[in-house]
């Protein structure tokens, strides 16, 4: 079977799934778990003869032999079985639980599986027909996995100005899917970089990237799009943690951060009392290592970032224009994060890129430093894809050229060496400092559309911005009202 036939075929049968009521998320789930059970089962033979640590009696061959409700049955006991075994076999299978109901529907699906040998194709076709299924459930709203994907042109781009290293270490505290590690990965192996030696590859598969997701699901399936793309072993450990990355102070420095940690300004959990009343309170991290104490979510990552980093650290993160103007633990934590770091450009983004509705982000690049008296960063540079460019999701998703010229204007051959041009502006930090609450929410560029009727998107992209501005002021109120006592007495009790 060729590639391509092979790729439709679990397509389609995807598509019959839906029939039945089986979601993308819940499809690539199933997928997931047979697919890390067949390849187990591919590499314990010859020449491989792993010890993939597979119990014999919920093996593959053991699912292979069943049809009917004796599979159902066989297949909910090997769930439950494979997710008590360390390593990667039992972070794959971690809670797992079968979403199949029709057992016809399952055997079709293992012999679908049984019928090609996985291991055998490059990591290429297995990567691309995996990332494809994500993009699929991140683009199906009602699954909420779109908080989880970052826009691959973006990625692309993130990591070309960046340019990792071999032998370096490449983490991110919130990696969803692992979109930034697969980016890296695929900067190192590209077509005409330099060869890596057999200890340079064994470094890469093995101890290059290190991630955290606090979401089981979306780190099973992070784990297992790594694993896709020749990251990790089968036999191997998980690399990436399922924690909460904010409780503590990291134990570990790391080369790079590249992340774009979720979305939403606060952190908070639910507590019921006794009468079953549900009540939200604001979640802080209290931590020696951060210069603020706030139940901000952005700005926690941000603070936990600058710990994640060595001395010669670099990092490149995706965070919401609030953490550029916010007053207060705002204000005070990017007076300390230009102090200590050289914080060296930030991307504007256009609206309209990510699933997540009405999201205005930026990129921030900054490079960690030992301590010094003086102010590391002498100023930013800062790029405007925002101002009178339009995109939506469908109809003009972003692409890699789009990104194009900021590339050429970060100039990562030597960043030391860049020229000013209309959508890319130099602010020396004595400027920036000095203005109101140290605000870095910059922008020159003139808005076309509020002179020119002409000007105006189409019809189409421009309904989808008004709709992601009302979405996003909604998210802001939800926010406000989160935190809000519940009712008029905890208002007079707090008073």
């Amino acid at each position: 079977m060729n590639t391509s036939t092979l790729v439709q075929k679990v397509w389609n049968f995807c598509h019959t799934l839906r029939d039945d009521g089986v979601g993308y998320g819940d499809y690539l789930e199933q997928l997931t778990y047979l697919l890390f059970l067949k390849m187990a089962h591919e590499y314990a033979q010859e020449p491989y003869k792993r010890d993939t640590r597979v119990p014999p009696s919920h093996d593959w061959a053991s699912l292979r032999a069943r049809t009917g409700e004796p599979l159902e049955a066989h297949y909910l006991a090997t769930l439950h079985v494979l997710g008590q075994q360390p390593g990667m076999l039992g972070a794959i299978f971690f809670k797992a639980q079968n979403k199949i109901q029709d057992p016809a529907k399952l055997s079709r699906l293992v012999q679908l599986i049984d019928a090609e040998n996985w291991v055998g194709l490059d990591a290429d076709t297995k990567g691309d027909l995996y990332e494809g299924l994500l993009q699929k459930n991140a683009e199906d709203t009602k699954s909420g996995a779109g908080q989880y994907f970052t826009p691959r042109p973006l990625i692309e781009a993130i990591v070309a100005c960046v340019r990792p290293q071999p032998m370096k270490t490449i983490a991110d505290p919130a990696c969803g899917t692992g979109g930034f590690f697969l980016g890296a990965h695929q900067w190192l192996t590209r077509p005409g970089a330099a060869t890596l030696d057999k200890r340079q590859k064994a470094f890469l598969r093995d101890k290059t990237f290190f991630g955290n997701e606090i979401v089981p699901n979306t780190r099973r399936l992070c784990l297992m799009n790594l694993f896709l793309h020749g990251i990790s072993a089968v036999d191997g450990e998980p690399a990436i943690d399922r924690a909460d990355a904010l409780v503590s102070e990291p134990r570990t420095r790391f080369d790079y951060v590249l992340a774009n940690p979720p979305f939403g300004k606060k952190s908070s959990m639910t507590i019921t009392n006794e009468e079953g009343e549900a009540d939200r309170e604001a979640l802080t991290y209290e931590r020696q290592d951060f210069w603020e104490t706030t139940s901000n979510k952005q700005l926690n990552f941000l603070q936990h970032i600058v710990s994640m980093l060595k001395d010669t650290g670099q990092a490149a993160v995706v965070l919401p224009d609030n953490v550029l103007f916010e007053g207060g633990a705002g204000e005070r934590i990017r007076r300390k994060l230009l102090a200590t770091c050289d914080v060296h450009t930030i991307l504007r983004l256009p609206t309209g890129i990510f699933y997540a509705q009405g999201v205005k982000a930026n990129v921030v690049f900054f490079d960690a430093k030992p301590k010094a008296e003086q102010p590391q960063t002498q100023g930013i540079w800062f790029y405007d894809l925002r101002t009178n460019r339009h995109f939506t999701l469908k109809t003009r998703p972003l692409r890699t050229d789009d990104l194009q010229d900021f590339i050429a204007c970060y100039n990562p051959e030597n960043r030391h060496l860049r020229q000013a041009s209309e959508r890319f502006r130099f602010y020396p930090y004595e400027e920036l400092i000095g203005r109101d609450k140290a605000s870095l929410d910059l922008f020159w560029l003139k808005d076309d559309s509020l002179d020119n009727l002409d000007e105006l998107p189409p019809p189409d992209v421009l309904q989808q911005e008004i709709i992601e501005h009302l979405e996003a002021a909604l998210s802001a109120f939800r926010d406000v009202a989160a935190a809000l006592p519940t009712s008029a007495v905890e208002v007079v009790k707090s008073a």
